[in-house]
C-alpha cells in the first residue's frame, strides 16, 4: 500500500476544509442578533460584540444589521463607557442622515437619540458652578427630541432630564451672575441674569435672578429699569422674600461700584 506524502495530506486537508464564514448560514440574521442581545443581557460582552459583529458584517442589507449597529453602542452604554457608547451612536447618525431614514418604525432612531442624549447626561457634572460643557451637549441634543418624536415611549424621560438640565444651566448662569455681584461688577450681573432669563425662563431661580439684576441697576444708576424689575417681581412672585430687598435698595440706592469687569470664574 501506499501511504500519501505529508505534503499530499495537507494539500488535501486545506482544500476539502470549510471556509471560516461556512457556518454563518446556519443561522438567519434575525437568530444571530438575538444570541447577541442574550449574551449581552448576561454580561458577556465579548461574545455579544462578536455576534453583533456577525450581523453588520454578512448581513449588510438586513434591517437587523441596523439594530446590531445600535446594541454595539448600547453594550458600551451598559458597561458605562459614554466615550465609546456616544462615539458610537454617532456614527450611526451620520451613516444614516435623516434623508436616508426609512419611516416604517423598523429602526429605532428616537431610542438612538434619547441614548445619545444620556451619554452626555451622564458625563456632565451634578455640581452647577463646575464646567457644564456635557450638559449643553444633552441640552442640544434633546431640545427638539419631543417634536421630531412626540409618539416616542422616552420622550417622558427626556422632557424630565432636559428640565433638570436647563435648570442646571440656569444655576452655572447664577453662580457666575454671584461672582461678579461679589466683586462689584453690575453690567457684568445684568448681562449675565438677561441671558439667563431669555435662555432659562422657566428655571426656579428666576426669581432670585430678578432681585439681583434690579440691584444691578440701581448700581448702575438706572432706577427705572430696576422699578420695571421690582413690579414683574410683585405681580409674578408676591410673596417672594426678594421683593422686600428690592425695595429697599430703591429707596436707598447701594454706592456705584467701578465699572471694571473682573474674569469670569
Amino acid at each position: 500500500m501506499r501511504f500519501f506524502s505529508p505534503l499530499f495530506l495537507m494539500l488535501f486537508l486545506v482544500a476539502w476544509s470549510p471556509p471560516a464564514w461556512a457556518g454563518r448560514s446556519q443561522m438567519t440574521a434575525q437568530e444571530t442578533y438575538e444570541l447577541g442581545e442574550r449574551y449581552l443581557k448576561r454580561g458577556y460582552y465579548l461574545k455579544a460584540l462578536e455576534q453583533f459583529n456577525r450581523v453588520r458584517t454578512y448581513f449588510r442589507d438586513d434591517p437587523f444589521a441596523l439594530r446590531a449597529e445600535i446594541a454595539i453602542a448600547d453594550m458600551h452604554f451598559e458597561k458605562n463607557e459614554w466615550d465609546a457608547a456616544r462615539i458610537a451612536y454617532e456614527e450611526f447618525l451620520r451613516a444614516h442622515p435623516a434623508s436616508s431614514r426609512r419611516s416604517d418604525g423598523s429602526v429605532p432612531f428616537d431610542y438612538v437619540f434619547y441614548r445619545l442624549g444620556m451619554t452626555h447626561y451622564k458625563k456632565a457634572p451634578i455640581v452647577p458652578d463646575r464646567d457644564q460643557a456635557w450638559t449643553r451637549q444633552a441640552v442640544n441634543t434633546w431640545s427638539s427630541f419631543s417634536a421630531r418624536f412626540p409618539e416616542s415611549e422616552h420622550k417622558p424621560e427626556v422632557e424630565k432630564l432636559l428640565k433638570k438640565a436647563r435648570d442646571r444651566l440656569a444655576k452655572k448662569e447664577m453662580v457666575i451672575a454671584a461672582f461678579y455681584e461679589q466683586r462689584k461688577a453690575p453690567l457684568a450681573v445684568q448681562g449675565r441674569i438677561l441671558g439667563m432669563l431669555q435662555r432659562y425662563p422657566d428655571s426656579p431661580d428666576v426669581p432670585r435672578a430678578l432681585v439681583m439684576l434690579g440691584v444691578a441697576y440701581t448700581q448702575t444708576n438706572q432706577p427705572d429699569m430696576a422699578a420695571e424689575v421690582l413690579k414683574r417681581l410683585e405681580e409674578d412672585y408676591p410673596g417672594y422674600a426678594g421683593v422686600l430687598k428690592l425695595r429697599r435698595v430703591l429707596v436707598a440706592p447701594v454706592e456705584t461700584p467701578p465699572a471694571s469687569t473682573p474674569a469670569a470664574p
